[in-house]
Protein backbone atom coordinates (compact mmCIF):
# COMPACT_ATOMS: atom_id res chain seq x y z
CA UNK A 1 0.00 0.00 0.00
CA UNK A 2 1.03 3.32 -1.07
CA UNK A 3 1.96 5.48 2.08
CA UNK A 4 1.06 8.69 0.93
CA UNK A 5 -2.21 8.84 -1.16
CA UNK A 6 -3.71 12.37 -2.90
CA UNK A 7 -7.67 12.13 -4.44
CA UNK A 8 -10.34 14.83 -4.59
CA UNK A 9 -12.70 14.43 -1.80
CA UNK A 10 -16.25 15.46 -1.02
CA UNK A 11 -17.60 16.31 2.27
CA UNK A 12 -20.84 14.73 4.19
CA UNK A 13 -22.31 15.44 8.04
CA UNK A 14 -21.79 14.07 11.11
CA UNK A 15 -23.44 10.77 12.27
CA UNK A 16 -23.61 9.07 8.84
CA UNK A 17 -24.83 5.80 9.38
CA UNK A 18 -24.34 2.39 7.66
CA UNK A 19 -27.86 3.25 6.01
CA UNK A 20 -27.22 6.48 4.61
CA UNK A 21 -23.82 4.97 3.46
CA UNK A 22 -25.85 1.87 2.12
CA UNK A 23 -29.40 1.89 2.48
CA UNK A 24 -30.93 -1.36 3.19
CA UNK A 25 -33.29 -1.47 0.18
CA UNK A 26 -30.44 -2.24 -2.27
CA UNK A 27 -28.91 -5.69 0.49
CA UNK A 28 -30.17 -7.40 -2.25
CA UNK A 29 -27.55 -6.66 -5.26
CA UNK A 30 -24.75 -8.34 -6.10
CA UNK A 31 -22.66 -6.74 -8.90
CA UNK A 32 -20.04 -4.33 -7.35
CA UNK A 33 -20.77 -1.39 -9.78
CA UNK A 34 -24.22 -1.48 -8.91
CA UNK A 35 -23.43 -1.56 -5.41
CA UNK A 36 -21.06 1.43 -5.91
CA UNK A 37 -23.77 3.27 -8.01
CA UNK A 38 -26.12 3.69 -4.85
CA UNK A 39 -23.29 4.07 -2.23
CA UNK A 40 -23.95 7.33 0.33
CA UNK A 41 -27.64 7.65 -1.73
CA UNK A 42 -28.97 8.09 2.16
CA UNK A 43 -27.00 11.70 1.87
CA UNK A 44 -27.95 12.40 -1.60
CA UNK A 45 -29.10 10.15 -4.38
CA UNK A 46 -26.51 12.29 -7.09
CA UNK A 47 -22.98 11.11 -4.67
CA UNK A 48 -22.37 8.32 -6.13
CA UNK A 49 -22.57 9.20 -9.81
CA UNK A 50 -20.62 12.25 -9.44
CA UNK A 51 -17.92 10.55 -7.16
CA UNK A 52 -13.90 11.24 -7.98
CA UNK A 53 -12.78 7.84 -8.55
CA UNK A 54 -9.77 6.95 -6.34
CA UNK A 55 -10.96 9.74 -4.37
CA UNK A 56 -11.73 10.27 -0.65
CA UNK A 57 -15.12 10.87 1.96
CA UNK A 58 -14.69 12.95 4.63
CA UNK A 59 -17.02 12.95 7.52
CA UNK A 60 -17.77 14.51 10.82
CA UNK A 61 -18.26 12.91 13.87
CA UNK A 62 -19.29 9.18 14.46
CA UNK A 63 -18.90 8.03 10.92
CA UNK A 64 -20.17 4.60 10.41
CA UNK A 65 -22.84 4.38 13.27
CA UNK A 66 -25.84 2.29 12.95
CA UNK A 67 -25.57 -1.33 12.40
CA UNK A 68 -22.76 -3.45 11.45
CA UNK A 69 -23.60 -3.74 8.05
CA UNK A 70 -20.33 -4.86 5.92
CA UNK A 71 -22.11 -3.43 2.78
CA UNK A 72 -21.05 0.31 3.96
CA UNK A 73 -17.32 -0.20 3.71
CA UNK A 74 -17.96 -2.47 0.46
CA UNK A 75 -20.08 0.41 -0.98
CA UNK A 76 -17.45 3.11 -0.49
CA UNK A 77 -14.82 0.89 -2.36
CA UNK A 78 -17.24 -0.01 -5.16
CA UNK A 79 -18.03 3.81 -5.45
CA UNK A 80 -14.01 4.36 -5.94
CA UNK A 81 -13.31 5.88 -2.85
CA UNK A 82 -9.68 5.24 -1.52
CA UNK A 83 -10.42 6.03 2.13
CA UNK A 84 -12.76 7.91 4.53
CA UNK A 85 -11.35 10.58 6.73
CA UNK A 86 -13.56 11.82 9.33
CA UNK A 87 -13.28 13.42 13.23
CA UNK A 88 -14.70 9.86 14.52
CA UNK A 89 -15.88 6.44 13.54
CA UNK A 90 -18.21 3.79 14.79
CA UNK A 91 -15.81 1.47 16.06
CA UNK A 92 -17.74 -1.47 14.18
CA UNK A 93 -17.54 0.55 11.00
CA UNK A 94 -13.65 1.16 11.71
CA UNK A 95 -12.77 -2.54 12.20
CA UNK A 96 -14.90 -3.89 8.95
CA UNK A 97 -13.49 -0.79 6.87
CA UNK A 98 -9.61 -2.44 7.95
CA UNK A 99 -10.94 -5.96 7.26
CA UNK A 100 -12.20 -5.01 4.12
CA UNK A 101 -9.65 -3.01 3.00
CA UNK A 102 -10.80 0.83 2.98
CA UNK A 103 -8.33 3.02 4.83
CA UNK A 104 -10.48 4.49 7.52
CA UNK A 105 -8.31 8.01 9.39
CA UNK A 106 -9.13 10.03 12.25
CA UNK A 107 -8.22 13.44 11.48
CA UNK A 108 -10.19 15.56 13.81
CA UNK A 109 -11.78 18.84 12.88
CA UNK A 110 -11.10 17.98 9.14
CA UNK A 111 -15.42 18.12 8.02
CA UNK A 112 -14.49 22.10 9.01
CA UNK A 113 -11.59 23.07 7.22
CA UNK A 114 -12.58 21.46 3.93
CA UNK A 115 -14.85 21.65 0.65
CA UNK A 116 -16.38 19.30 -1.63
CA UNK A 117 -13.90 19.00 -4.94
CA UNK A 118 -10.50 19.95 -2.81
CA UNK A 119 -7.63 18.22 -3.64
CA UNK A 120 -6.03 16.06 -0.19
CA UNK A 121 -2.90 14.19 0.16
CA UNK A 122 -3.09 11.68 3.12
CA UNK A 123 0.79 11.25 4.57
CA UNK A 124 0.03 8.05 6.58
CA UNK A 125 3.59 7.45 8.16
CA UNK A 126 3.76 11.15 9.02
CA UNK A 127 0.17 11.40 10.39
CA UNK A 128 -0.75 14.28 8.24
CA UNK A 129 -3.45 15.06 5.59
CA UNK A 130 -2.09 18.53 3.32
CA UNK A 131 -5.21 20.55 1.26
CA UNK A 132 -3.39 21.10 -1.52
CA UNK A 133 -5.33 23.92 -2.22
CA UNK A 134 -4.22 25.67 0.42
CA UNK A 135 -1.37 23.92 1.94
CA UNK A 136 -2.51 23.58 5.17
CA UNK A 137 -1.33 20.82 7.24
CA UNK A 138 -3.51 19.04 9.25
CA UNK A 139 -2.24 15.99 11.83
CA UNK A 140 -4.40 12.91 11.46
CA UNK A 141 -4.28 9.79 14.09
CA UNK A 142 -1.46 6.66 12.27
CA UNK A 143 -2.66 3.28 12.40
CA UNK A 144 -1.70 0.87 14.20
CA UNK A 145 0.65 -1.76 12.40
CA UNK A 146 -1.75 -4.67 12.23
CA UNK A 147 -4.36 -2.49 10.57
CA UNK A 148 -1.34 -1.18 8.25
CA UNK A 149 -1.01 -5.05 7.88
CA UNK A 150 -4.34 -5.93 6.88
CA UNK A 151 -4.55 -2.49 5.10
CA UNK A 152 -1.50 -3.45 2.92
CA UNK A 153 -2.77 -6.94 1.59
CA UNK A 154 -6.44 -4.85 0.61
CA UNK A 155 -8.09 -6.56 3.29
CA UNK A 156 -8.21 -9.59 6.02
CA UNK A 157 -8.65 -12.38 3.26
CA UNK A 158 -6.37 -11.74 1.17
CA UNK A 159 -3.94 -11.37 4.45
CA UNK A 160 -5.18 -14.93 5.62
CA UNK A 161 -4.92 -16.71 2.54
CA UNK A 162 -1.27 -15.34 1.71
CA UNK A 163 -0.40 -16.16 5.55
CA UNK A 164 -2.17 -19.56 5.30
CA UNK A 165 -2.88 -20.77 1.77
CA UNK A 166 -4.97 -19.75 -0.69
CA UNK A 167 -7.54 -22.18 0.28
CA UNK A 168 -8.60 -19.99 3.92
Amino acid sequence: MNTRLTGQIIVVGDNIDTDQIYPGRFLALTDPKEIGSHCLSGVDESIAASFPQGGFVVGGRNFGCGSSREHAPIALLAMGAKAVLADSFARIFFRNAVNLGLLPVVCKGIKDRVTDGQTLTLDLLAGTVTVEETGEVLPCEKLGDQAMKILEAGGIKPLMRARFGKNV
